[in-house]
């Protein structure tokens, strides 16, 4: 996925504001809201995993239990933390 217009302010920097974007799980799309930070230290999770970041977003979706942004907020914040899987 790359920055556009959406995601970028008049400066060039990331907005902070809440991103809707598509990925794909199981073979079917799907759109989530995720803040921009978040969804860069999701990038850098599945990459370093060597996953494709649909592959690591379809594992979190996987175990969740509530709505699948809360979920990877809390992926992300778990790995940032040491206690994540990423």
């Amino acid at each position: 996925m790359t920055k556009g217009p959406e995601t970028e302010g008049p400066d060039g920097t990331a907005k902070e504001g809440v991103v809707k974007r598509s990925v794909l799980i199981a073979g079917h799309r799907t759109s989530l809201s995720l803040e921009e930070p978040f969804w860069h230290e999701l990038q850098t999770l599945a990459q370093a995993r060597g996953l494709s970041l649909n592959k690591l977003v379809a594992e979190i979706d996987k175990k969740r239990t509530g709505n699948l942004s809360s979920a990877l907020r809390l992926y992300v914040l778990a790995a940032l933390k040491g206690r994540g899987r990423g």
